[in-house]
């Protein structure tokens, strides 16, 4: 069964009487090369178990079945199910669930998955939610190998942007403390059915997990750091520290930045992690003298 043939497609979703779901961002890729790309990007090896998000109708999931160990595929509209047990009924290393990652306990789900060996994420992320989900799979702290993922183009810019630029912002931060982020590829719009108005891009995060080259004293306070620099991004970023901290006031928030040879009127997307944890650091220093005082 060909996926990437459009006409297959519609047939398909046709003979069971379903049509793409705008509201969970359904467009299905039909280009083969680009599924086998994103495939091989997962893992670089075959022993490896992926947890698929949106399988929708088994496209990439096939792909990934054919390359590695297992596959556990989550796929939150009910009505594609039947399809994917069509599409996939080839293949017996393949889990599909019915569930919404949002809602679904990943630790428990993939417990044995993680007692095996290797697990990563691969996945066409939906526009609406890319954020929230990966966010998620970051901030659950389980042992992924990394995270690959086909998102909005411009989302992918900003994961895997450098300091300075303006796609830098508070998901780049969040991300590259917590691993090593590169955009493997742009894939034009016209490569899905149907097709989105924008174009989208697969990008790699190769997580650190416990082996981060930058560990702030305070994870908390480092990602309240990071929030507040980023939160007003016209203003500099002693004004930001200002409002994120307004038990320091904005003479403590100026010596902190003059401790780090930073300038008066640099801004938030300037700073490196380093210099977000060494800025975090010196804050905590001043809120645990301000508590003896």
């Amino acid at each position: 069964m060909n996926l990437c043939d459009t006409n297959v497609v519609r047939r398909l979703m046709a003979s069971y009487g379903i049509s793409f779901r705008h509201e969970f961002g359904q467009n299905f890729l039909t280009d083969p090369s680009v599924i086998e790309e994103i495939a091989a990007a997962a893992y670089p090896t075959e022993d490896c178990t992926i947890l698929e998000i949106g399988p929708g109708i088994g496209t990439l999931t096939r792909a990934l079945c054919e390359r590695y160990r297992k596959v556990i595929a989550l796929e939150i509209d009910r009505n594609l199910i039947p399809i994917l047990d069509e599409t996939l009924a080839d293949f017996d290393n393949v889990t599909v669930i019915n569930a919404d990652v949002m809602k679904t306990d990943l630790a428990e789900l993939l417990a044995s998955a993680f007692a095996e060996g290797a697990v990563a994420v691969c996945a066409n992320l939906p526009y609406y939610i890319t954020s929230p989900i990966l966010m998620k799979l970051l901030e659950s702290d389980l042992p992924f190998w990394g995270v690959t993922v086909m998102v909005q183009k411009e989302f992918a810019d900003r994961l895997c942007a450098a300091p300075g630029g303006k796609e830098y912002g508070a998901i780049t931060v969040s991300a590259a403390y917590r691993g090593s982020a590169e955009k493997i590829l742009n894939v034009p719009a016209d490569r899905f059915l149907p097709a989105p108005k924008v174009d989208s891009a697969v990008a790699r995060l190769r997580l650190y997990g416990d082996r981060k080259p930058v560990v702030p004293k305070d994870e908390d306070l480092f990602f309240r750091t990071v929030r507040a620099a980023f939160g007003q991004r016209r203003k500099t970023l002693a004004n930001a520290l200002t409002a994120g901290f307004p038990e320091l006031g904005k003479q403590t928030v100026t010596t902190l930045l003059e401790e780090l040879n930073l300038p008066a009127d640099i801004r938030g997307e300037r700073l490196s992690v380093e210099q977000f944890a060494n800025l975090s650091n010196l804050i905590l220093e001043k809120q645990t003298e301000s508590k003896k005082e």
